[in-house]
């Protein structure tokens, strides 16, 4: 499912005395199938953006087309409820949104609101388990009585119950150690290698470079940049001049650079820069 948006502006509070533009006439295309990362220090309007992936919020001019829906400031609201099944959007520490008694009971809840039976939400429940590294075994027990990375998984299937064809991610591994985040980002990318489009939202260039094959570049509600991320990371002194920072790898590469090392174009992962350095002859192309 294709999402294009076409000239989209964002006005909060229009013409109050509090009236402040977020979105400045974008235009960008998310392809179907695609892993797509949106960077930007605080402040650059990704919030914005975001709650308009599945309008929780409306353009104030300009449209939005996801598939075949068509999103306008004049659009009814009555009718958003099958667009917000097919964009699901994990919001930062989604674990707080958790509040039923059982897990099963939590991840249903979400199907029955769109009319599932009981007994179809709870297969659709055990079903999204391995999905996000879960037993079976935690589905009676209460989501507060299990670890933090546990309940963030939790709240994650509750969003890939209602089987979403876009997988939005804020910020999704905020608060977790570095093996908790691995894990996380590597659930992300078995769901977008069996056919899900993810939207990634994050300030970790590392998981840009790793995971996601475009990425746009957001400044006061402007896209500045935009291409792949080999192409984008290339460019180490306007992004830091952006606050936005590189991957670690690129960034001790650009290092060796200063120092004399010759690189056709930088590396983006730990794994590139490895091969470069281990070349038999010792010579960087």
């Amino acid at each position: 499912m294709e999402i294009i948006f076409d000239k989209v502006n964002y006005t909060y509070q229009p013409n109050t005395p509090f009236e402040a533009r977020a979105l400045f006439d974008i235009d960008l295309s998310i392809a179907s199938g695609s892993y797509t990362a949106l960077v930007g220090h605080t402040g650059s309007g990704k919030s914005t953006f975001l709650q308009h992936l599945n309008a929780l919020i409306k353009p104030t001019s300009g449209t939005i087309s996801i598939g075949e829906r068509v999103i306008t400031n004049q659009t009814n609201n009555k009718n958003l409820k099958p667009l917000r099944k097919k964009v699901g959007i994990v919001f930062q520490f989604p674990e707080a949104q958790l509040f039923d008694e059982t897990v099963l009971k939590d991840i249903s809840f979400g199907p029955m609101n769109f009319g599932v039976s009981e007994e179809e939400a709870a297969k659709i429940a055990r079903e999204m388990l391995p999905l996000v590294g879960l037993d079976e075994s935690l589905l009676d027990r209460s989501p507060f009585d299990l670890s933090g990375g546990q309940m963030r998984r939790v709240a994650i299937a509750g969003v890939l119950a209602m089987q979403p064809e876009v997988l939005v991610l804020d910020e999704p591994t905020a608060g977790l150690d570095p093996q908790g985040r691995k894990e996380m980002m590597e659930m992300f990318k078995n769901l977008h290698e069996k056919g899900m489009t993810i939207i990634l939202v994050t300030h970790l260039m590392d998981d840009v470079a790793n995971y996601a094959d475009y990425v746009y570049v957001l400044e006061k509600g402007h896209i500045v940049k935009n291409g792949k991320p080999s192409d984008v990371f290339q460019e180490i002194e306007w992004l830091e001049e952006k606050h936005i920072g590189v991957p670690q790898a690129t960034a001790f590469a650009a290092k060796l650079r200063k120092r004399g090392m010759k690189f056709s174009s930088l590396p983006m992962t730990a794994s590139e820069l490895a091969d470069i350095l281990v070349k038999k002859d010792g010579e960087v192309q």
